[in-house]
């Protein structure tokens, strides 16, 4: 069944009334899982237990359980469909975000956060309900609208947030956070009577998926699966240890026999996942797969490199941003002699890196639909992260020691033409980030329809294993030396893309 070119403003068009929703959905779920961002200071504040060195904790444990969530969840939409799984997911975590909310201990705090994680798995379920809605020819410009606006629940959280408990509430931070869940959830349940997994007319039967391992397509692409697998164990481990360096009362968060322990675990866990893998796999490998049925893995595996490089160094860099400027531009002076780089000012530079989503993540489905070629596409903008972070890099230089014996960082030239100049090259740097996302997730439904859910719970996850392994790896080094690393990670992604992605078969097909 060919379909229309889609018009955002056509209620009529039921395609477009589910994206609307979905991304309503997605918008949501982000909130939720970043509400906490704007009222850190005042948790500080009210607790005199909770430390910075605490804070870090909550905000490792508020990625770590994303990255298994996404890959389960991929599954289970495979299998039942996205809105039973999408209205479950809300409805559910609104338990995590009140426990949270009102929790008055830090062993509280931390064990909702790391529950209240799994709500990051929601922008997987819109990738595949709007892939269900939208034929291949129209995708791109369809996956990069939902991801831009549901992703921008992550700057509105910061904002809304803190408002609401300053100006609404009295300061109320607590019930501030539990609006959110509240109102989350409600939507949740709306959202499921309002709602279809697919088209009136389609073979939904025929679609849906049986769910668990993929089936691969060579020994080659067997490997490749496993090999895939063990970084997302692995950030989880790497997790574990950033959570036994957290003090508290000079005591470690977790003690290393509890990491040996979870270590331990997590190796089991992946052992049991290669035997699902290969049981699923051997006997219809030795049978010879239908030519129908072969899709590249490489293709896979090339995405999560673009999500881990382009999401994974998003994540970790809205973390470091507003400081960067301030710190590098902090002697620029005005006329008068006040300071030009005040905090306010710098997170408001560091807050044009997430509003770009608004208009890179859609451009960069858009011009992916537009480019008659998904892999150029993708090719030229993971080109452009690896010369925006080059470019960051630049911005600044290294200074005179400062009194504990570290190695300042200032601006190449300390003007305000060179600030301008700098911000430009901030925005160009999210413009390609950004628009790599929605590129990568206007490819992934074209590579096995009826995998989507999956592929896209792996990329996904990916996103987050970048985050913690690029925050890991921050903890030993500056600023400057930390984006030129953002910079090489793309650039091999690059490399990889370019030997291992291939040209989607139908990419552009006008029918479901």
């Amino acid at each position: 069944m060919a379909q229309k070119e889609p018009s955002l403003i056509d209620l009529s068009n039921p395609s477009i009334r589910t994206l609307h929703y979905t991304w309503i959905a997605f918008f949501l779920t982000f909130v939720v899982w970043f509400n906490m961002a704007g009222v850190l200071s005042k948790m500080i504040e009210q607790f005199d237990w909770l430390s910075k060195s605490n804070v870090k904790a909550l905000l490792v444990t508020n990625v770590a359980l994303t990255i298994p969530a996404r890959i389960i969840v991929g599954g289970l939409i495979d299998k039942y469909g996205p809105r039973r799984i999408f209205a479950g997911l809300m409805v559910i975590m609104l338990i995590p975000g009140l426990t949270f909310a009102f929790g008055d201990d830090l062993t509280q705090l931390v064990l909702s956060r790391l529950a209240l994680g799994a709500i990051g798995a929601g922008f997987v379920i819109g990738i595949k309900m709007t892939a269900n809605w939208f034929t291949p020819k129209y995708i791109g410009r369809a996956e990069g609208f939902y991801a831009g606006w549901g992703n921008f629940g992550s700057a509105a959280a910061a904002a809304a947030v803190p408002f609401i408990a300053v100006n609404l509430l009295g300061g109320d931070w607590r019930w501030s956070l539990a609006i959110t869940s509240i109102i989350t959830a409600i939507y949740g349940v709306i959202y499921f009577f309002i709602v279809n997994d697919y088209p009136e007319g389609t073979a939904t039967g025929a679609k849906k998926n049986k769910g668990g391992a993929m089936p691969v397509s060579s020994y080659f692409d067997l490997v490749q699966y496993l090999v895939w697998e063990l970084p997302l164990y692995g950030a989880l481990g790497l997790v574990t240890f950033i959570l036994h360096k957290q003090m508290i009362l000079g005591v470690p968060m977790l003690s290393m026999a509890s990491v040996w322990i979870t270590w331990a675990i997590l190796l089991v866990v992946y052992v049991g996942d290669v035997f699902r893998i290969l049981k699923a796999n051997l006997p219809r490998l030795k049978a010879g797969v239908p030519e129908e049925e072969k899709f590249p893995f490489g293709s896979v595996g090339a995405l999560n490199t673009t999500y881990f490089a382009n999401f994974g160094a998003e994540l970790a860099i809205v973390s470091m941003l507003p400081m960067f400027f301030y710190e590098v531009f902090s002697n620029l002076l005005a006329d008068d002699g006040s300071q030009i780089m005040t905090l306010t000012v710098a997170g408001t530079v560091a807050g044009s890196f997430a509003f770009m989503n608004l208009v890179a993540r859609p451009l960069g489905g858009l011009i992916s639909d537009k480019m008659a070629n998904r892999k150029k596409t993708m090719l030229l903008y993971m080109s452009g992260i690896t010369i925006g972070f080059f470019l960051m890099s630049i911005i600044s230089k290294y200074g005179p020691m400062d009194a504990t014996g570290n190695v300042t960082l200032v601006p190449q030239f300390n003007t305000m033409t060179w600030l301008g100049v700098s911000i430009f090259i901030t925005m160009l740097a999210s413009f390609f980030v950004q628009g790599a996302e929605g590129a990568t997730f206007a490819m992934i439904p074209s590579i096995k329809k009826e995998m989507t859910g999956r592929i896209a719970g792996m990329a996904g996850a990916f996103g987050n294993v970048g985050a913690v392994t690029y925050l890991f790896l921050y903890n030993f080094m500056d600023d400057k030396t930390f984006l030129f690393m953002l910079s090489g990670g793309a650039l091999i992604s690059l490399i990889y893309c370019f030997v291992m992605l291939k040209e989607p078969k139908d990419a552009f097909a006008d029918n479901f």
